[in-house]
């Protein structure tokens, strides 16, 4: 079975890439909950209030990672206003057309790229998975199913696991069962461990979308799972290694052959290119030392510090911005250092109206949770740019 032969299936990822687009379109615009989406729902007017803008960018962007344009019917998106509608516009087009998918790389920091990869390819990466983990009752989620590691484990996965699919992103506390996998990030994880989440028998945690803490890890294995997989992969590459067990490194995905400079060897297909630095401790186990782009991971979500700067610094009351990241409670967030430009505002005036800017233009992971002020950038001894403590990581939250 093609993986868009689910209909459950295809209506997650339909769903998802629908609320993803939304949220770049308007930060902040609350949705219903992805399982109360009927068939019914009117995806203009009265229902999720598209306007005729925002019906076209929905379309497009559905059109443009399914290749619907292929098969040539892509039009009738915007005649079919319904989720229906639009799951039966695409089956059509599937039907006829289904050898590539598109994923954008994660976060709406600057242009975000669209990868393509060939379904067979996906198809290899999930058999291997699948005999990975193992028969499983129920795949539980808590991330999307339109970018590639919620699209992988969520949508393909489960139809070769022969599990049902659980949304509990809407959930604080898990209700685990026996024979569970659930896909988290890092994030999720932590907090998992800090509710002291108890664990049935046989319960199997994966984790992609960035490094997990190690004592996340440890702490989770030590804490009842079963097993605690850490997938290591990019939207350009797809899965490229895994380790669990505690084991310090990464071991390459069968499918991936060997390296030469930063370019992967895939035994079959094109290519490709590596978006961090390995360190490689034999031909086929490696470790992560850090990206090659500076993209840092806020929540599961790829954000662009020179991106929330330069939003920053468009502001007519900001002169100079830095963003760096700093910990906060089970993850990972932003901090700003402004430089207020002289315009006789005071400070409690300047940050209303920069909270305001940014919670307009960025998303949640992209803006920062905690804004100092100051009449410089902080600087070393040496005059190289520096770290800055924050009295309150809660003050100045957008």
């Amino acid at each position: 079975m093609r993986w868009w032969q689910d209909r459950s299936a295809l209506r997650r990822y339909v769903i998802d890439l629908v609320a993803g687009e939304f949220a770049v379109l308007r930060p902040g615009l609350p949705l219903p909950a992805a399982n109360s989406w009927a068939d019914d729902l009117v995806l203009d007017g009265d229902g999720l209030g598209a306007d005729s803008l925002e019906l076209l960018s929905l379309a497009s962007a559905l059109n443009e990672t399914l290749y619907l344009h292929r098969a040539g019917a892509e039009d009738y998106l915007l005649v079919r206003r319904t989720l229906g509608g639009w799951l039966d516009v695409v089956t059509w087009c599937l039907e006829r057309f289904d050898a590539e998918i598109g994923f954008r790389t994660s976060g709406t920091s600057g242009t975000p790229k669209l990868c393509v990869h060939a379904v067979d390819r996906l198809n290899e990466e999930t058999d291997f998975l699948a005999s990975l983990i193992g028969p499983r009752r129920r795949v539980v989620r808590v991330v999307p199913s339109h970018h590639i590691y919620g699209f992988l484990f969520t949508v393909m996965l489960p139809g070769k696991l022969g599990a049902e699919v659980l949304d509990t992103r809407h959930k604080l506390r898990l209700s685990p069962q026996p024979g569970d996998l659930i896909v988290g990030y890092p994030e999720f994880w932590a907090m998992q461990l800090r509710h002291r989440q108890p664990w049935p028998d046989d319960v199997i945690g994966v984790v992609s979308t960035g490094p997990c803490p190690p004592e996340v890890a440890a702490g989770l294995r030590a804490s009842g799972l079963a097993r605690f997989i850490e997938v290591y992969g990019s939207s350009e590459t797809g899965g490229i290694g895994w380790r669990d067990g505690g084991n310090p490194d990464y071991q390459l995905f069968p499918h991936f052959d060997c390296l030469d400079g930063t370019i992967l060897h895939r035994k079959s297909g094109i290519p490709a290119a590596l978006q961090d630095r390995l360190a490689w401790h034999g031909p086929r186990h490696f470790s992560v030392e850090g990206r090659l782009d500076g993209v840092i991971q806020v929540g599961g979500v790829n954000v662009s510090p020179s991106h929330v700067q330069a939003v920053l610094e468009s502001h007519p009351d900001v002169s100079k911005a830095v963003i760096r990241p700093m910990p906060v409670g089970d993850g990972l967030r932003l901090k700003a250092f402004i430089v207020p430009a002289e315009t006789g505002k005071s400070e409690s005036e300047l940050r209303q109206a920069i909270e305001t800017w940014i919670a307009d233009r960025l998303s949640a992971p992209e803006r920062p949770r905690n804004l100092t002020f100051g009449a410089s950038l902080p600087v070393g001894a040496y005059g190289k740019a520096a770290d800055w403590q924050v009295a309150d990581a809660g003050a100045g939250r957008p």
